[in-house]
């Protein structure tokens, strides 16, 4: 895998990932621990690709 398509890999994770954070959201019975996970989640992916971009 190219590091260009990994990027691209890493931004549709990302994008899910601030989907599933949207729809958690606006559910008011979301379990705290679990809005907080996905948006670690998306934030160490966030990170991996900002790394990768300026290597």
């Amino acid at each position: 895998m190219s590091l260009s398509s990994h990027i691209q890999e890493l931004r549709r994770k990302h994008q899910h990932l601030s989907a599933q954070v949207d729809a958690a959201q606006r559910h008011a019975g979301t379990d705290s621990l679990a809005l907080a996970s996905l948006k670690k989640q998306k934030l160490r992916i966030k990170e991996e690709i900002e790394r990768l971009q300026t290597a």
